[in-house]
């Protein structure tokens, strides 16, 4: 582990600063510092752990809350003495209840809440959504790395013809359930459609950000 630490320069007290950013976002969530132990406990468990000053102890971000921060990548700066982590956050990333800890700004007259916020409202709505994600990382990995029993890997296994057909199948499904006007059928068959054109994409080398990228440019 020590070759981790390679390049890296920790000031006197043995600390390091650190940005963290919403990987999805790219909003700044806090501002804090790790130590060596700190870094190696972020790499071993993919949870980002920082080294309290206040407290003189470490500290995994999320342990009393439950909002974690789900490491994405880290980044060196070019002076190797800050690291920027892009994370995937899990609720709000302030103790005050905001989703960043940068809530606030300043100007001529002093600091004052700044006017557009990220609720925790809508901080778990994002966080939600992240499931898509979650979703296609693990098709992507049925598909390289084949699983007994998957049904994933059987629907890989067979083929384009046989993906096209339940993804037309589930297409038909969304339809009639519309038609009944049951709440419960409908959320039910569209996560069954967007889980089988989740396996299309991958099948055929699309990723979500190909389809956010689309969306973008129709608005």
């Amino acid at each position: 582990m020590d070759s981790v630490f390679t390049g890296l320069k920790f000031d006197e007290k043995g600390l390091i600063p650190v940005v963290t950013k919403d990987v999805n976002s790219g909003e700044v969530l806090m501002l804090a510092y790790m130590n060596k132990e700190a870094l190696e406990k972020t790499l071993e468990t993919g949870k980002v752990h920082y080294w309290s000053r206040s407290r003189n102890k470490l500290w995994k971000k999320g342990e009393t809350s439950g909002n974690y921060q789900l490491v994405r990548s880290i980044r060196v700066d070019c002076d190797g003495d800050a690291l920027l982590v892009m994370a995937e956050q899990k609720g709000g990333a302030c103790h005050t209840g905001h989703y960043s800890c940068f809530y606030r700004e300043l100007d001529s007259e002093g600091i004052k809440e700044a006017e557009v916020n990220i609720s925790s409202e809508a901080a778990e709505s994002k966080d939600k959504s992240a499931i898509l994600q979650e979703l296609y990382d693990v098709i992507v990995d049925r598909n390289k790395n084949p699983k007994e029993g998957s049904y994933t890997n059987y629907l890989f296994e067979k083929g384009l013809d046989k993906i096209l057909k339940k993804v037309g199948e589930e297409s038909a499904e969304v339809i009639i359930a519309a038609k009944n006007k049951s709440f419960e059928e409908i959320r039910y068959e569209i996560a069954d459609l967007v889980y089988h054109l989740f396996v299309l994409m991958v099948e055929r080398g699309l990723k979500p950000d190909d389809i956010y990228d689309e969306l973008r440019k129709r608005r």
